[in-house]
Order: structure tokens, then sequence, then C-alpha cells
């Protein structure tokens, strides 16, 4: 019984280590396993965000008409924009990448004001950025968010 109990827990240990390792090999998956520094988040979020989407995430205002370059206002960040419509891999790309170069990414051709700040920050800063902003959502908008994440996830193999 004893060595049953030692080689199950051995297996289990194993398996635990194997799924940590297949975890971190992939964006996707170490976006989603390393733990958020939200205070770090929010702090960063100040810094780089605040100007464009406001200090308390709300937004320019009239942010859905566009401005006379074609440009739209930056939107709120909070539950009354648009940014939980999103997967984490579009907000992880699009604030990396800035809207434009994410957008043709994916063959849109769309006026985006969103500068990219992949040479500013470090991936791990921005997925902070990215925990603090979800971090202030009402529950039922985390979970939307939560859910097409995962279904992306799943469509992408990843």
């Amino acid at each position: 019984m004893r060595k049953t109990l030692v080689l199950s827990a051995l297996l289990l240990s194993g398996a635990v280590a194997g799924v940590w390792l297949v975890d971190i090999t992939g964006e996707r998956s170490r976006m989603l396993s390393r733990r958020a520094d939200l205070a770090e988040g929010a702090r960063l979020y100040q810094v780089y965000c605040a100007a464009c989407h406001g200090a308390n995430l709300e937004g320019q205002p009239d942010w859905q008409s566009p401005g006379p370059d074609g440009v739209l206002p930056a939107p709120p960040h909070d539950e009354t924009g648009h940014t939980w419509h999103h997967s984490d891999r579009v907000l992880f790309d699009y604030t990396r990448l800035g809207g434009q170069a994410a957008l043709a990414a994916q063959g849109v051709d769309f006026a985006s004001g969103m500068p990219g700040f992949g040479d500013q920050l470090t991936d791990d800063q921005i997925r902070n950025i990215l925990a603090y902003i979800k971090s202030t959502w009402p529950e039922r908008e985390r979970r939307i968010q939560a859910e097409r994440s995962a279904v992306e996830r799943q469509v992408d193999g990843g």
C-alpha cells in the first residue's frame, strides 16, 4: 500500500511538472499561469496609459466618433468601453505592437491611434497592466472576457 502511495505521488508530481514545463513554453499559456502584480500594473497604467485612456480608465470624450483625421479617440478601459470584449491575446498584441500593427497582422485595415509599447515595456509589464485593468471590471465582464480568451486558446490550440 505504501509503495502504491509513493508511486502515485511521484507520478502526480511528474505530471504536474510536465504540465508546468509545457505551460511555460507557450506565450498564451504563460500569460495565464503567472501571477500578475496588480500594484505594478496600476502604477504602469498611470505612467503609460492614463494620459490617453484616463486616470480612472474613463477614456476620452466622444470616444466612439472619429476625429477629423479618421482616428477614434482612446476608449475607456472600464466596463463602459469595449476592452472586455477582446481576448487576452488581442489585448496583449494591441498593447505590445500598437493598434495599426496588431490589426494589420489580422488583415484589418483600420486607422488606430494606439501606439505600441513593446519597446518600452516588458511582456510581463504589459500583462500586469492588463491584469490591473481587468481587475477593475465587474464579475460579469471579467467572466465574459475570460471565456472569450479560453475559446481563442482552444481554437489556436494553445
